[in-house]
């Protein structure tokens, strides 16, 4: 008998299998390639549902969406202006000369208050000169009027001579011609008589004559003389009014700027003094985009803010050059109603309104106007986005106006476009 251990193998795990009949195994192929088929097909649904979608997809939080609505669009700017004087001229002097100070940098000053005298020796020694020139004129003019009424007055004597020896001529002629008739002269004493007439007539239209013309000569010298005068007083006012201006005064109420020339130094002909600001007068200088340069014009209305408080304001002045990309420009105060208290340089915020279109559509302005020129938008409907030709029209710093392509309630994307490529269609995600 054999006691060792067996060692049991796997007949007993083994089962005989029949074969299985062809057509069994034709139904199992079918029931495979209907799954296969139909995996393949909700597969190219799902697809066909994608690119129908859009080619790619986007994330909403990465895009800023807005809303067409109607309303009226205000086409302005804003920007943060300096205040400046509006007059502040600065004084040259009109001499060279040694200046003296009568004021200091700050100082409040009136009208026509000495502010600085500039001792130009030059200009007064000229000033006494051409006085002496005038004096001398003033006494050859007086001289000339003289001379005048002397010549007139030996011009009328010789016609009042003149007038005389035409008289007693007349009277010796009518005499001679009585006696004639009597036979107590003869015919030649009466024709002698009545050739001394006529040549006493002669005598007194020529005096006549020459008292015209002495008169016109002598007229006309001294209006020549007196001319000349004339002429000189002009220099000599001009001389006076140049020492006068060696006195700078202050053209208006005002406070003195900045001091150009330390005092009791020579200055330059023509070369600045001290400025003097005009401190009822001030205007905000701002720098306005090149952008809406061309839209910038005299009088345009504007809002200045100083201390929480609006006061109104126009455009007086548009720079005609760009620096930098900007152009300056200045605004004054309306019906003279500024803030009280302003500096120089004094930080204000200015608001130019520009223009004011009633009753349009809009939308909150953003890059897609750039990246298109205006001329398409991404509008968001039903999860997707689809890029639509639109025109855009006028704009603000905040909104753009819609004039078609667009309505109102549409919404569109108006940053972020740029990730949206040259698709027509993308869809977007959590919208």
């Amino acid at each position: 008998m054999d006691n060792r251990p067996r060692i049991r193998d796997t007949s007993g795990q083994d089962h005989v299998v029949s074969a299985a009949s062809p057509a069994r195994r034709h139904r199992k192929g079918l029931i495979i390639g209907g799954v296969a088929g139909a995996a393949v097909l909700a597969l190219a649904t799902w697809v066909a549902i994608g690119w129908s979608s859009g080619g790619s997809s986007f994330d909403a939080s990465r895009l800023r969406i807005a809303q067409v609505t109607r309303g009226d669009l205000v086409r302005d700017l804003s920007a943060d202006g300096r205040v400046i004087a509006a007059n502040s001229p600065t004084l040259y002097a009109i001499a060279a000369g040694t200046v003296a100070l009568k004021v200091v940098a700050g100082d409040v000053v009136k009208k026509d208050q000495p502010l600085a005298v500039i001792d130009s020796p030059e200009l007064r020694s000229k000033l006494v000169q051409e006085e002496s020139t005038l004096a001398s004129m003033e006494a050859e003019a007086s001289r000339a009027v003289l001379d005048a009424q002397i010549a007139r007055a030996a011009a009328r004597k010789v016609v009042q001579q003149a007038e005389i020896s035409r008289t007693a001529a007349q009277r010796d002629l009518e005499r001679y011609q009585r006696a004639f008739e009597g036979g107590a002269v003869s015919q030649n004493e009466l024709a002698k008589a009545q050739d001394d007439l006529k040549k006493a007539e002669i005598e007194l239209d020529s005096a006549k004559r020459d008292n015209a013309l002495q008169g016109e000569g002598a007229g006309l010298d001294a209006r020549n003389k007196r001319l000349l005068a004339d002429r000189q007083k002009a220099v000599v006012s001009e001389a006076q009014r140049q020492v006068e201006a060696l006195t700078i005064r202050a053209p208006f109420d005002g406070q003195v700027g900045q001091v150009q020339v330390p005092q009791g130094t020579s200055v330059v002909a023509n070369g600045p003094v001290l400025s003097v600001v005009d401190l009822a007068r001030f205007e905000v200088e701002i720098k306005v985009p090149e952008s809406f340069a061309r839209d910038l014009g005299i009088g345009i209305p504007a809002q200045i803010t100083s201390n929480g408080k609006v006061y109104k304001a126009e455009l007086s002045a548009v720079s005609p050059e760009v620096v930098n990309g900007e152009v300056n420009a200045r605004l004054r105060f309306a019906d003279g109603q500024q803030p009280p208290g302003l500096r120089q340089n004094q930080r204000l915020s200015a608001r130019i309104v520009l223009d004011t279109r009633k009753n349009v559509l809009m939308v909150e302005r953003g890059p897609f106007l750039e990246q298109d020129g205006g001329s398409a938008a991404w509008v968001v409907e039903d999860g997707s986005a689809t890029r639509r030709p639109i025109q855009a029209g006028a704009s603000s710093l905040g909104n753009v106006e819609i004039v078609s392509g667009l309505e109102e309630g549409d919404r569109i994307v108006v940053s972020g476009t740029d990730q949206f490529g040259n698709a027509d269609r993308v869809r977007i995600n959590g919208e």
